[in-house]
């Protein structure tokens, strides 16, 4: 099992490039199989999350070229192989799903995907997805398979386009119905659909590749027929959450630093939490500086919501950022009911966090009442110590990498498989920037990475 062995105390300083982001180029990639034409993708960052997507578009037929050092993939799917993801990819990522939506209206075979992975950050139910489907014409039924459930999907009759108004902006509901709709006839509509910028980026490849596409702004979104599709070259987002995260490291180790590609639009929510607490930073033309400016200052209020609001994934990096700023801050959490597996953690590394089951914000949220720990009230500046820790979840890693970099002792971290998911040579890049830190072997019967190993 690897770990990461970091002796944190260090100013981060440099320059630093942001890959393009997970969560765009892996949907990009279903997308991709609608059309039978090649799609060229460029700023492809090189992470485990890629690597799983790449292998399942395989599986279903699709010709892949991906040049790792370049940042390039070449893919072409001229006929389908199957419309049946094998068992191994169960509970692998959350792509699996989305090739409903993407291969519904290319094939007339029975399309067979397995459960639904990711994180466990809390219940991530797609019966938006089934319902949205079926209103379009797919029939969905979910069966017991190789001792492991299974979704099996078809249209034999074909999909017709239909008003779909979904319960929640769920980002993946959005995209699976956007999927499916390409292929319908005549014209869906999308009501109280996700506009994330990824959400955003997808569109613009559809408009690119042939799919006419509106985006209104009262989250709906319209999609036409589409029967004939074009080449595509294009060039993915940059990675929000991992433009924020290196930023935070950079202001909590009172640093400075430059990621390059970062996006003000994408960021707006997240800078103006910057602004509230006293810390720097700097737009320019190609991406934004980050710097420490003076002592930190506490008080906050975050409520995490789906886009243009707090994102969900920035909010464990600024939990740990917000330890070193004078004074008691609040999360509430509004988007899964688990996230803060990670507190445990960082109180053990000298943390003054605590948890709430109630809302503790402006307003009362879908967990109100369920005894979910969905709120947060974290006290600073604290000094925090290095530990033997075990990651939970993707965006719990980077915190804990954030922690040790603000701890004088040696930290070892497991469970990278987490991490590697998300975050492209983070060892290499945290480097760097003068961090201490290195990737290695770890001993086998460390009780507290026990858990790590056994993920």
């Amino acid at each position: 099992m690897d770990v990461l062995r970091i002796k944190g105390g260090l100013p981060l300083e440099g320059r630093v490039k942001a890959a393009g982001a997970k969560n765009s180029i892996t949907k990009l990639l279903v997308a991709s199989l609608l059309s039978e034409k090649k799609c060229i993708f460029y700023n492809v960052p090189r992470i485990a999350e890629v690597e799983v997507t790449v292998d399942l578009c395989r599986e279903i037929g699709a010709e892949i070229h991906w040049d790792k050092e370049a940042g390039i993939i070449e893919t072409q799917t001229k006929e389908l192989r199957t419309s049946y993801v094998p068992q191994r990819f169960s509970g692998s990522n959350r792509i699996p799903i989305l090739m409903i939506g993407a291969l519904l209206g290319r094939t007339q075979e029975d399309i067979i995907v397995p459960t639904v992975g990711g994180c466990k950050i809390g219940q991530r139910p797609i019966d938006f997805h089934i319902a949205a489907l079926e209103k379009l014409g797919a029939v969905i039924e979910y069966r017991m398979m190789k001792k492991e459930g299974a979704y099996f999907a078809h249209a034999h009759n074909g999909l017709s386009g239909a008003i779909i108004h979904l319960p929640f902006p769920s980002v993946g509901a959005t995209e699976n119905t956007i999927l499916a709709a390409a292929r319908a006839k005549g014209t869906t509509v999308i009501k109280n659909a996700a506009t994330e910028p990824e959400i955003i980026d997808l569109i613009l490849f559809l408009q690119k590749m042939g799919v006419i596409i509106f985006v209104d702004v009262d989250r709906t979104i319209r999609i036409q027929e589409t029967h004939h599709f074009n080449e595509v070259e294009h060039t993915v987002i940059t990675d929000r959450i991992v433009s924020a995260s290196l930023g935070m490291a950079a202001i909590s180790t009172k640093g400075r630093v430059f990621v390059e590609g970062a996006q003000h639009l994408h960021m707006i929510t997240f800078l103006n939490k910057l602004h509230e607490i006293g810390a720097g930073f700097e737009v320019r033309d190609n991406g934004i500086e980050f710097f420490y400016k003076g002592p930190l200052k506490g008080g906050l209020h975050i409520e995490t919501d789906v886009h243009p609001g707090f994102m969900t994934d920035w909010q464990q990096p600024f939990v740990v950022l917000l330890t070193q700023a004078y004074g008691n801050s609040v999360i509430h959490e509004t988007v899964y009911e688990n996230r803060f597996g990670y507190a445990h953690a960082l109180k053990l590394m000298g943390a003054d966090v605590e948890l709430f089951t109630q809302c503790l914000g402006g307003k009362e949220c879908r967990f109100a009442s369920r005894n979910f720990h969905h709120s947060l009230i974290v006290r600073g500046p604290t000094p925090l110590k290095g530990r033997e820790i075990a990651i939970p979840d993707l965006r719990a890693g980077f915190a804990y990498v954030m922690a040790a970099l603000l701890a004088p002792e040696t930290s070892t971290i497991g469970g990278l498989q987490f991490l590697d998911r998300g975050y492209e040579n983070i060892v290499g890049k945290l480097a760097s920037l003068g961090a201490d830190i290195v990737r290695d072997r770890a001993d086998a019967h460390s009780p507290s990475l026990a858990i790590a190993s056994a993920s």
